[in-house]
């Protein structure tokens, strides 16, 4: 019998790799998204799956939507992956992260509680619930600390699982993926900022890269590896949380020198810093320890740090290349703003 998925925020880069990844495996596979005037589907089409994907317009502060959403779908599986995923975005509309990203996983969950418990449900955790907790590799046994608004958000959304999950024999759990990144990323995100830029600089469209934190560490890992980690964590027996990360770390400095390396450019030309690009309260060092992963998954990354900066400047350098020639294509980089034009609260405070 052919089994059928629920993907909440099938838009997103994880959304849309998993996407593929469950069709590639058989499955029926319905995705959410949010109405707005512009629909935001370059990922799918990217991956050549927009057709294939059943999609279904919900919004995680509506009931409603999201109960038909299941009536719908009638999900054998659910990945909750939809969040107002920016940490720096939380900290301009804390209120909005809270609802959306923490509250929206309760409607997810009474949803499946009240129309099909016997739904196994993902729940898109993150590492940034360890905030700036010291400088030991973290498990799944190391204590919480978040240091921005997603974070505490992210944070209930990861207890009330655990709730549903005993109070109500849910087969309920939370990946806490640690930073995973491809040419599919958001631009606000730093890795796809840099691969974009220098892919910018050495075309000759842009002649500067202004960041902020450069000492940051970060457990970047690959996100289509990754996605393969959360279908793994639904077909076990019985549900468990689980750290998924590469077990190393390294500077968004490092990041930087490996991106300018691939375009073949010195990154002391064009680099410089700007505190208004730094977080009100900063993560200094994240790095995940995947041990309960390689237990019980098997699960281990592939692709290494080096070899995922590449493909990402790679990627951002063929595009450019592409849009200079006047191809179309499935593409968000055209449409993103100059940062130089976006007022956030770090200016005003």
């Amino acid at each position: 019998m052919t089994k059928s998925a629920l993907i909440t925020g099938v838009t997103g880069q994880d959304g849309a790799y998993l996407a593929s990844h469950l069709l590639d495996k058989g499955y029926r596979v319905f995705g959410t998204y949010r109405r707005v005037s512009t629909p935001n589907f370059w990922r799918l089409q990217h991956l050549e799956v927009f057709d294939r994907v059943t999609l279904i317009p919900a919004d995680l502060i509506d009931d409603a939507s999201i109960a038909e959403a299941i009536r719908i779908a009638e999900p054998d599986e659910l990945y909750h992956l939809a969040a107002q995923s920016f940490v720096g975005a939380s900290f301009e509309q804390p209120i909005g992260a809270g609802d959306v990203t923490g509250l929206g996983v309760v409607r997810v969950l009474e949803a499946v509680r009240t129309i099909s418990p016997r739904t196994r449900v993902y729940q898109a955790s993150t590492s940034e619930l360890y905030g700036d907790g010291g400088q030991e590799p973290q498990s799944e046994e190391t204590p919480f600390r978040p240091s921005s608004p997603y974070a505490a958000a992210k944070l209930y959304g990861y207890s009330i699982v655990r709730i549903y999950r005993e109070a109500y024999r849910l087969f309920a759990c939370n990946g806490i993926l640690f930073n995973h990144e491809s040419p599919l990323r958001g631009l606000e995100f730093v890795t796809r900022k840099v691969s974009n830029a220098v892919a910018k600089i050495r075309h000759g469209l842009q002649s500067e890269l202004v960041l902020g934190n450069l000492d940051a560490k970060r457990d970047w890992g690959y996100a289509p590896e990754y996605v393969e980690a959360m279908w793994a964590m639904l077909q076990l027996d019985h549900p468990e949380d689980m750290v998924i990360a590469t077990n190393e770390s390294h500077t968004v400095r490092e990041l930087v020198n490996a991106a300018f390396s691939v375009a073949g450019l010195a990154p002391e030309k064009y680099v410089r810093t700007d505190p208004r690009f730094c977080r009100p309260l900063d993560v200094n060092y994240l790095q995940g320890d995947n041990s309960k992963a390689r237990r019980l998954l098997g699960w281990t990354p592939k692709v290494t740090f080096d070899e995922l900066v590449r493909i990402m400047v790679t990627a951002d350098m063929e595009r450019w290349d592409r849009c200079r020639r006047g191809e179309h294509f499935p593409w968000d980089a055209p449409n993103y703003p100059n940062e130089a034009n976006i007022v956030t609260k770090s200016l005003r405070v």
